[in-house]
């Protein structure tokens, strides 16, 4: 039987980052409450298991739990020492350079929110703060290409997908690639690395060397979903909510493929801003789409949809079934129109601060078991307003099966309860119990046992 193997090893930047202040360096070894040790830590160990099969932050990080990273200056330059790190991530000896770059992507998003983004845009209110915050990391990163007409289309979908549902992807990111486009998705593994694989043959047969293949995470999921090698734009958010908001900024349209709680709770993300009155005339192509056979998953996305937020919801989006040719060019049309549209608004091609989005979708949602009881799941309130409630319900049953805080909880309380009106509780049962039938929760699907339980009005008053 073959054993794990660790690597023990040091490692210095390729380019940036190579100098760090004093207090930078006791900032990302402090490991106290307001210290970033505990996060460098975990994104780092991300990064080096890439290609790993768990999609479990508590299993990853329980498995190398003997794995730690510390920060020295070497002749003033940054060296970091890693001890028993998976192995996996060397050749000879030699930290994979793609991995490497990731490494210190890391390092550079953790240090600049944690030292030098504590205070941004005096006077302004808290969904421009943060909109604005959003955009600095984002520069910081060098993620902001202007003077290039629109072309980076966000990828959504699952990690856990099957192998049609897989080379699906890849066609469809091979199509795009074939019209100049680019690829952005949320970096780990299955419906987000394969249309980075496919639009890297066709950027080569079209000889487009700067190809972008822009990966989003955040420190709660990125253990869960490590970066696939085919990033080359890694971003590190501070948490979901402005993870969600980099997609939609940074981003000129959004293709779905098939997948879980995570990818609904995008679907219901994108919804909720479209559907507000302040964004009605915004042009920003959706497409759902997967291949034959996947049928089944779309109908049961798009009822629930219909029955909880309307007709008009469903308005906003195409579905498309296996017609990777057809998603492309529609995707192509659409980005002619939100070119066109920005030209004519003055607005910037880069970073689209005219899209409105309210402050229920910008405000950190901690799913604890008291916070997910008490979601407003009613139909009297606005569509954009219960797509907020209904994307937190399920960024919740994300965390409760994958994120290490979310995971523990459930192991010490049991599952989360999720209250609402039977009208709405009803589609969300639907639409959770075919994503378990699908296997769509986790990769190790056969030892998933729910992090939810749903319970209509009518039960909690009785009770």
């Amino acid at each position: 039987m073959m054993t794990e193997q660790y690597v023990t090893t040091s490692v210095t930047p390729l380019e940036s980052l190579n100098s760090l202040s004093p207090y930078e360096i006791d900032k990302l070894q402090d490991a106290s409450q307001g210290g970033l040790y505990r996060l460098f830590r975990q994104c780092s160990l991300a990064v080096l298991n890439s290609g790993s099969e768990l999609d479990s932050t508590k299993l990853v990080l329980d498995k190398y739990a003997k794995f730690d990273i510390k920060i020295s200056q070497k002749h003033r330059s940054v060296q970091l020492e890693l001890m028993n790190a998976p192995a996996t991530a060397f050749v000879n000896g030699e930290l994979i350079t793609g991995i490497r770059e990731h490494l210190f992507s890391v390092l550079r998003d953790l240090l600049y929110v944690g030292t030098e983004l504590d205070i941004c845009c005096p006077g302004a209110n808290e969904s421009e703060a943060t909109t604005n915050m959003v955009f600095h990391i984002l520069r910081h990163a060098d993620a902001i290409r202007p003077h290039i007409k629109p072309d980076l289309v966000v990828c959504w979908g699952g990690h856990s997908i099957n192998r049609v549902e897989y080379e699906y992807t890849k066609t469809v990111g091979y199509e795009m690639g074939l019209r100049g486009l680019n690829i952005c998705t949320g970096c780990g593994p299955g419906a987000m690395k394969g249309p980075m694989k496919g639009a890297t043959i066709s950027h080569a047969k079209q000889r487009i060397k700067d190809g972008r293949y822009v990966g989003i995470s955040e420190p709660g999921i990125i253990a869960a979903e490590s970066p696939n090698p085919i990033v080359n734009e890694l971003i590190i958010m501070p948490d979901i909510e402005k993870r969600l908001e980099a997609f939609v900024r940074l981003g000129h349209g959004i293709v779905v493929f098939p997948g879980g709680a995570g990818t609904a709770e995008e679907i219901l993300y994108i919804l909720g801003l479209l559907l507000h009155e302040k964004n009605h005339n915004l042009p920003f192509p959706l497409v759902l789409t997967g291949p034959a056979g996947s049928e089944a998953y779309f109908e049961t996305v798009d009822n629930f949809i219909r029955a909880t937020l309307g007709d008009s919801a469903a308005e906003r989006y195409q579905i498309i079934i296996d017609d990777p040719h057809q998603v492309a060019e529609v995707m192509r049309e659409g980005l002619e129109r939100v070119t066109d549209y920005r030209k004519a608004t003055s607005e910037s091609f880069h970073y689209n601060w005219q899209l409105f989005i309210p402050e229920a979708f910008q405000q950190p949602f901690e799913p604890t078991h008291e916070n997910m009881s008490q979601l407003n799941l009613v139909k009297d309130q606005s569509d954009f307003d219960l797509a907020a409630n209904l994307r937190k319900a399920l960024s919740g049953i994300v965390a409760g099966n994958v994120k290490e805080p979310g995971i523990r909880a459930i192991e010490e309380s049991g599952p989360f309860e999720i209250c609402g009106e039977e009208k709405i509780m009803q589609p969300m049962d639907q639409l959770l119990a075919s994503f378990v039938e699908q296997r769509r929760m986790k990769i190790n699907y056969q030892e998933y046992q729910p992090c939810y339980r749903l319970k209509p009005e009518l039960e909690t008053t009785e009770a």
